[in-house]
């Protein structure tokens, strides 16, 4: 996971600096929005599977501390964290839609990487397969790991092959139509959606079921009306950043205005040349 927080954290510095936004932008909004991100995949867990903290021989109030025992959601995660970047974004004086924009391609990268953990946990694994690719999975609570009989879908390496492809579809298309106002992180969101919806109707780990389907089957659907609502509705030129007067934060500026600022900033200071003498007569 935290290997996924840098590769995210490189890539949104590397498009947020392609914007104007200083170097240290993406790292300072890193600093607020991953312990959100934290605390809010935390409380997604919670909330969503209560009995093993508060149903009968739950843990109680410490065992919701225990987050080295595993036990947190994606969607808290994004909600946390989105949370936290607007407080970063709001002390910085940064634009949040271009913020949104520029993280569209590496959050899903940075998925990707995270993923693999589900590898080495041997866990969010599906049902029964005879595909050539099915995994051998071990049970790995209660004492040594038990090797399960046959081979298991691995969801998490569908999730990891499809936000590689949401980091490529996002990223292309934004090249070729140059959304601005948050659109790129709803078209991000649509696709990711789109996918887990899918990959929670084959995973067999515990969950709530409301209507034969996975808690988060449903939750994927939602999120993904939301974003698709938002992108619709939504319009907007692509974001850039200046300096405001007096080193004050950033101004938010159309492309004309950044690419007009920055070829002033590169011909640097213009100097004024004194007329000669034959010019001030006559």
């Amino acid at each position: 996971m935290v290997a996924g927080v840098v590769v995210a954290s490189i890539v949104t510095s590397r498009r947020m600096r392609s914007r104007g936004a200083p170097p240290t932008a993406a790292l300072d909004i890193a600093v607020w929005a991953v312990p959100f991100g934290i605390v809010g995949a935390r409380l997604y867990h919670v909330v969503t599977t209560p009995e093993k903290y508060w149903g009968v021989g739950g843990e109680g109030i410490l065992g919701t501390l225990r987050v080295w025992e595993g036990g947190i959601g994606i969607w808290g995660a994004v909600a946390g964290g989105a949370l936290g970047a607007w407080i970063a974004c709001r002390q910085l004086k940064l634009s949040y839609t271009l913020l949104a924009d520029c993280i569209a391609v590496g959050l899903p990268l940075g998925q990707v990487v995270a993923r693999l953990g589900n590898w080495f946990n041997n866990e969010l694994y599906g049902g029964r397969t005879d595909l050539p690719w099915g995994l051998e999975v071990h049970r790995m609570s209660g004492g040594e790991p038990v090797l399960l009989e046959g081979l298991y879908h691995p969801t998490f390496l569908y999730e990891m092959v499809w936000n590689l492809g949401v980091a490529g579809l996002v990223y292309w298309l934004d090249r070729k139509y140059r959304f601005g106002r948050g659109r790129a992180f709803a078209l991000y969101v649509m696709a990711y959606t789109a996918g887990r919806a899918w990959i929670e109707t084959i995973r067999s780990d515990e969950a709530l079921v409301f209507f034969g389907q996975r808690l988060n089957f449903w939750v994927a659907i939602l999120v993904f009306l939301c974003a698709l609502a938002y992108f619709l509705l939504r319009r907007g030129p692509r974001d850039y950043l200046v300096p405001a007067p007096g080193g004050e934060g950033y101004l938010t500026v159309t492309e004309e205005e950044f690419l007009a600022h920055r070829a002033a900033a590169e011909a640097g200071p213009q100097t004024t040349a004194e007329p000669d003498e034959a010019s001030t007569k006559g």
